[in-house]
């Protein structure tokens, strides 16, 4: 035994061996079938592993044969290893682990594969994708080497950081073809049938008879049609949640693509905030930081530069900025498989849900109690021998009437009370919430606003203030340099240089092009140059071209040492570049034109000479900044410091490297003009009607602040606009105070922003606050509502916030609002529509039924009307567009009821005009008509009961639509689904009544009683209109009852605490 273990010991031993020396590439073994549970049970599979993972650089039929050979000897020998020594079992551990360590890179290679990657060695790329996905996912710097560095991968790629991939649509058509596409499986939508069987009705409404089967069936049809249609607008929302746009260099130009566009060789840009869209390797860059919390959960950034290049998708860049070149796509990625197997949730629940579950559970209760309560006086009645049995089975008689007669008699009283339990329970509710929510996020995508959370919706509706930015959202964002202090004086054209040294104009344009993240790209065949970058780069850019400033030639001419990117706490941007065969470096920095006057200490006239700044042009150049700012213009100052060589840190400490900030040369001061929205002023003037206060919060500087606020009517008479600093340095009381009065907060930072919205969220207010920055990210999650900009706002914000504005527009906001009140009026229609139903249909059986020992609606007749009542009065009510009205009232309160007192004066009048309806037709309806003694007298009389309550529903509908209002049909021809609905809502009544007798229990009527039946339906309007007229108190009828009892308390509480007191005090 021993001698047989040592020679299947040195089998295994001499097949790694010749493994490790041969070219095949062992890694690509299966993970799930190298783990040591699965030893056993592979030689029983070995077929498989064969079939299911070949190996990779295996062309020949005979090498594949020899492969199999050895590994089988492999496999073998590890399964006779089950009963060896301690130091045989190390060894068969030795051999499972070094198996293992290319697991993980294996199932991304197969997964890929699935996802219809190719996977071979291709002869329009000379490299092997899987190596590539090992190497990014491993880390493995040996494999760089072997490829040459970054530059070997970008050769193999056929690419460069230049030019990036080929943009023809062929060569990226044959990357995605042997590297796969940026893609990754869904989880599977659930079917159709999961809908159907999901719904309740199955479960509790096979009682008895085809008819009453085939209308549970119906209600459960549709609103397994509604839930399934729900949720395909949810997959297509969370599809758009995930298109983020990335920009990358494709033929010599940068252009946005989609993340899923994106293959393996483009060239990506990534700057602060951005998400990393694939695996790839850092080309160049400075100071580049990527948070990869969301992959390993460590929260501390990881610095990436040359020397450690590798980028794993899904990080987000913290801060710098940076080239990578993309080595792995879709499910090459660990990414990619995560959000494979993640899946969309679309499960949440939002408050006002949650609220509605509270309500609807409050009056199921009430439903089983009356439900209850009818069976019991049903049976009482029946077994007393009061009533009529089923079928005309005569009254009960004891020991003569046969057990099939009470049998079924018994389950016709069960199916009475079962239908006026589904009745009264009302799971139109959720349901009217989410066809409300659904309807108003597809329709709020076309207004510019894509909703990430669904309680979003709903809370919009009670904002009371919205902090908002300035460029981009108040303005087009479209930015060019209007006014230009150069050398000492004010320049106009803002072109006309020419009195400037030809030394000042060259350090001048090194700092417009080198300290800047846009590019210039001239097309070869001609014509204008293209500038991309942020609006305000591309404003620069396009001034220093306009001067004649030549992009490729200025670029060539330095080396960048160090970069130092521009966010909103520094409010500047700096770059150090040592020009060609020159022994000095050039600190450029750019950014407030106050914050770099205030760190310059010279300034470089027209020869070219720099001379100390003197307190009078320093007060000129504040009262030039302060001309620009008070005529709306951006104000950004460049400034310049020389330093030598040998003062700048090299290699490694030069990455870590700070740049000095000052003292530093003022070169120039630019105005940018960048013009409010037309439609904003009106925008802000709708919001302030709503009673929300619109505060501007930017880090411009206050002149320029107070001259947009002014325009677009933020700043009102009696309003304050204050910097950042001095809003900081208030104390909690005086911040509480002035709060109140402050509608612009300029040159603010990230910090000044988050500390505004505690402070108004602690004073009570409902907050929406915009962002578009990495840094706002805190402030978008404190907020009540996060709302991130589209077009400029970054991944990082966009994560961090609940809707994001597509457009960047404050007029889509201010539509937000109005689809957030929407949906909450809606939600209240349809509480009054259902309520009122509930409480006439529970009222009229329960006093019939005690009264009279029946009931005036049979079941099929109840569950045609829970149809009614449920899925098509949702439909109709919950998809009414928002109208001006709505923002002509002040903000939903948080905490204000759901079941207002002007809802329930609707409610208890229509529900008692119905109620005395059906009732005077139960007990005097054949007497009224003249069917006493007819035939069919009872069947005509009841079947009038149902009509006429099925078009006090309709009508009441109609009313439902507003709750204030006396024209209830304002807006009703616009609304063609709640027309539709109406429509084929009487459509179904008369098929019913008419055609359907045996089934619903209805006899055919004549004319005259369908003219009775709709004019009782119509007096449900005349009564709503003159209701209108009685005033109702704001303070909801719960809370006024609640108070004296309240108070009865506190009484009782204090009047026991005196009584205890005194008998102390006396024995004192």
């Amino acid at each position: 035994m021993q001698s047989s273990s040592e020679t299947h010991a040195s089998e295994v031993s001499r097949v790694l061996h010749s493994l490790q020396s041969s070219d095949w590439d062992v890694d690509v073994l299966e993970a799930d079938s190298i783990q040591e549970p699965s030893v056993r049970s592979t030689c029983q599979a070995e077929e498989d592993v064969f079939n299911n993972i070949p190996p990779t650089g295996i062309t020949t039929k005979s090498l594949l044969q020899g492969w199999k050979k050895s590994i089988l000897v492999l496999i073998n020998a590890a399964c006779r290893f089950c009963s060896t020594t301690n130091e045989e079992e190390e060894l068969r551990h030795e051999g499972l682990r070094w198996l293992s360590t290319g697991a993980p890179a294996v199932k991304a290679v197969n997964l890929s594969s699935k996802a219809g990657a190719v996977f071979n060695a291709s002869d329009d790329f000379n490299v092997e994708p899987q190596k590539l996905v090992i190497m990014i996912q491993q880390q493995q710097v040996e494999t760089l080497q072997e490829f040459g560095g970054i530059e070997g991968v970008l050769s193999l790629l056929k690419t460069s950081p230049d030019t990036g991939a080929n943009g023809d649509s062929q060569e990226l058509e044959v990357r995605r073809r042997m590297f796969g596409s940026n893609t990754y499986p869904r989880q599977p939508r659930r079917p159709f049938w999961v809908y159907f069987v999901d719904t309740r009705g199955v479960k509790e409404g096979w009682y008895d008879g085809v008819s009453i089967a085939f209308a549970v069936i119906f209600v459960i049809l549709v609103t397994s049609i509604s839930d399934y249609r729900q949720s395909l607008q949810f997959s297509a929302l969370n599809e758009e949640k995930s298109n983020i746009q990335i920009e990358v260099v494709r033929g010599g130009r940068r252009k946005e693509i989609s993340i899923f566009e994106i293959v393996v060789g483009d060239i990506v840009l990534l700057n602060i905030g951005d998400q990393v869209p694939a695996d790839g390797l850092f080309i160049d860059g400075h100071s580049l930081y990527i948070n990869q919390s969301s992959l390993t959960g460590e929260s501390e950034p990881v610095h990436v530069h040359r020397k450690a290049p590798f980028l794993s998708s899904g990080g987000k860049v913290d801060d710098g900025h940076g080239l990578m070149v993309v080595t792995g796509v879709g499910m090459s990625t660990d990414w990619g498989q995560l959000m494979a197997s993640l899946g969309d949730d679309t499960a949440e629940e939002t408050p006002l849900q949650v609220r509605l579950n509270g309500v609807a559970t409050f009056i199921g209760k009430v439903g089983t109690t009356v439900a209850v309560l009818v069976l019991c006086a049903l049976l009482v009645f029946y077994f007393e021998g009061r009533t009529e049995g089923r079928n005309d089975s005569g009254k009960f008689k004891s020991g003569q009437t046969s057990k099939s007669d009470i049998f079924n008699s018994v389950v016709d009283i069960l199916e009475t009370a079962v239908a006026i339990l589904v009745v009264a329970v009302p799971e139109g509710l959720p349901l009217a919430v989410t066809l409300t929510l659904a309807y108003a996020m597809k329709k709020m995508i076309a207004d510019k606003a894509l909703v990430r959370r669904l309680s979003a919706c709903e809370t919009m509706g009670c904002a009371t203030t919205i902090c908002s930015d300035k460029t981009g959202t108040l303005t087009l964002n479209q930015m060019i340099v209007v006014k230009a202090w150069v050398g000492g004086g004010m320049r106009d054209p803002v072109t006309e240089l020419r009195i400037l040294h030809e030394d000042y104009i060259r350090v001048l344009f090194e700092g417009i092009v080198q300290n800047s993240n846009g590019s210039v790209y001239v097309p070869l065949e001609g014509g204008e140059p293209e500038v991309s970058g942020s609006p305000t780069e591309k404003a620069v850019l396009a001034w220093g071209l306009k001067l004649g400033m030549n992009y490729v030639s200025v670029k060539s001419e330095t080396t960048i040492l160090q970069v130092e990117t521009f966010n909103s706490i520094k409010k500047r941007a700096g770059v150090a570049v040592r020009p060609v065969e020159s022994s000095k470096v050039h600190v450029h920095w750019k950014g407030a034109a106050e914050i770099m006057l205030a760190e310059s200490d010279k300034l470089l006239y027209p020869d070219n000479s720099a001379m100390p700044i003197s307190i009078k042009e320093r007060n000129h150049l504040l009262s030039v900044i302060e001309a620009m700012a008070s005529e709306s213009l951006r104000c950004i100052a460049f400034a310049l410091m020389e330093m030598d060589v040998g003062d700048v840190p090299s290699d490694r400490l030069g990455e870590e490297w700070k740049l000095p900030t000052g003292p530093l040369t003022l070169l120039a001061i630019v105005g940018i003009k960048d013009p409010a929205r037309t439609e904003v002023p009106d925008a802000v003037r709708r919001c302030q009607l709503a009673g929300i206060m619109v505060r501007m919060v930017t880090g411009d500087n206050i002149m320029t602040a107070r001259a947009i606020a002014t325009e677009c009517g933020i700043l009102q008479e009696g309003n304050l606009a204050i910097e950042g600093a001095t809003f900081r340095n208030y104390s909690p009381e005086m911040r509480a105070q002035e709060l109140q009065k402050i509608s612009v907060m300029a040159r603010s930072s990230p910090s000044d922003k988050l500390l505004m919205v505690r402070a108004l969220r602690d004073m009570g207010e409902v907050v929406a606050v915009t962002g578009d920055g990495t840094n706002d990210a805190p402030a978008l999650r404190e907020a009540d509502i996060g709302l991130a900009m589209g077009i400029q706002g970054t991944e990082v914000a966009k994560e961090s916030s609940d809707i994001v504005i597509m457009d960047d527009n404050f007029a889509s906001v201010v539509k937000v609002v109005g689809w957030g009140r929407s949906v909450y009026r809606n939600i209240q229609k349809f509480i009054q529509f259902q309520l009122t139903v509930n409480v006439a249909a529970l009222t009229v059986n329960f006093v019939a039924a005690v009264s009279s020992g029946d009931v005036p609606l049979t079941a099929i007749q109840l569950l045609w009307v829970n149809l009614i009542m449920n899925s098509l009065g949702a439909l109709a009510l919950a998809t009414e567009r928002p109208t001006d009205k709505l923002l002509e009232s002040p903000p939903v309160g948080r905490k204000e009821p759901l079941i207002t007192n002007v809802m329930w004066r609707n409610i208890l009048s229509q529900a008692c005009y119905q109620i005395a309806v059906l009732l005077v037709f139960q007990f005097r309806g054949k007497d009224l008509l003249r069917l006493s003694g007819g035939p069919r007298a009872e069947d005509i009389n009841n079947t009038i009961i149902f009509n006429a309550f099925v078009f006090c529903q309709l009508f009441n509908e109609v009313n439902c639509r507003k709750l204030e209002e006396r024209n209830v049909f304002s807006g009703l021809l616009s609304s063609w689904l709640f027309i539709g609905i109406m429509g084929i809502t009487v459509v179904l009544q008369v098929v019913i009544v008419e055609f359907l007798n045996k089934f619903a229990s209805t006899v055919k009527l004549d004319w005259e009683y369908w003219v009775i039946s709709i004019a009782m339906g119509i007096m449900s309007w005349i009564i709503a209109f003159f209701v209108k007229f009685i005033p109702v108190p704001k303070k909801p009828w719960m809370y006024r009852m609640r108070v004296p009892w309240l108070r009865w308390r506190w009484w009782q509480r204090h009047r026991h605490s005196d009584v205890q007191l005194g008998v102390v005090n006396d024995q004192h």
